[in-house]
């Protein structure tokens, strides 16, 4: 079983620029930095072959390049605070690429839940929600990074990951890239 998303790097000016707006976290997990990444469709955990079946079908995806920028920061979770990360905003051609991607992964054999979409780079993972005063607490950490921004950055191309869950954090492998200009260069191994 392979467990994969789609996504888009960050580039290393951008990572150090979000690294700096980890400073200070009061509670949860930092993600290390070359971790960021921008996620266009979570695959989940799935047989070799259909991962196979879904980089044959995003290979023939064609779509313009675009630009991209990091504009502040927020939480997932709500009352219970799960997740902090750093905004993209909205941008037609990542709006275009994404739904391109979710067709081909249905395209390619999978059935993907319907959900809304918001642009991101997850900065810290807080586990199962913060409650009472580490939830204030980074209230107050996200209060000051409103103003964070980052980029503008170029997404030339989109990448299909392997995702690896341990202890401590994710490791990530590159197992093909798909410039937006058509073509593929294969990165890694099933």
């Amino acid at each position: 079983m392979i467990r994969a998303f789609v996504g888009l790097r960050v580039p290393g000016a951008v990572a150090i620029r979000l690294e700096g707006a980890q400073a200070g976290l009061p509670c949860g997990r930092p993600v290390p930095a070359e971790n960021f990444h921008v996620t266009l469709a979570f695959l989940g955990e799935r047989p070799g072959p259909v991962i196979e079946d879904v980089h044959s079908v995003l290979d023939g995806i064609r779509a313009p390049d675009f630009s991209l920028a990091v504009s502040g920061v927020g939480l997932f979770g709500g009352r219970r605070p799960t997740a902090l990360y750093a905004r993209i905003e909205p941008d037609p051609g990542l709006s275009h690429l994404r739904d391109k991607v979710l067709q081909a992964a249905r395209r390619g054999g999978l059935s993907l839940p319907a959900e809304r979409y918001v642009p991101h780079i997850t900065l810290a993972r807080f586990g199962a929600g913060l409650r009472g005063e580490d939830a204030e607490k980074m209230q107050a950490f996200v209060a000051t990074r409103l103003a964070l921004s980052a980029g503008p950055f170029e997404a030339g191309a989109f990448v299909l990951f392997r995702s690896f869950l341990g202890n401590g954090h994710a490791r990530y492998e590159e197992l093909a890239e798909y410039p937006l200009d058509g073509g593929h260069v294969l990165s890694g191994g099933w």
